[in-house]
């Protein structure tokens, strides 16, 4: 199992790949998601923890599973 800051990475990446090919920035991510633009910058370089909740939003707002976006982690 990779370690945290690793997780947290893969994460990151995979929030990124699917908001661009759902061809959002992470502004217009984060307005849909209504989350601070700063947050899905952190988030996706994987230096921010993120929610249950926040990851939701932020599935939701992109059409994709949660689950998606955890795979591989």
């Amino acid at each position: 199992m990779p370690r945290r800051s690793e997780q947290l990475r893969i994460l990151g990446e995979a929030i990124r790949q699917h908001r661009k090919r759902a061809d959002l920035s992470q502004e217009k991510l984060a307005e849909k998601a209504d989350l601070h633009p700063v947050y899905i910058g952190k988030i996706e370089r994987g230096e921010q923890w993120i929610s249950l909740h926040a990851l939701l939003r932020i599935a939701r707002a992109m059409g994709v599973k949660a689950s998606d976006l955890i795979e591989g982690i």
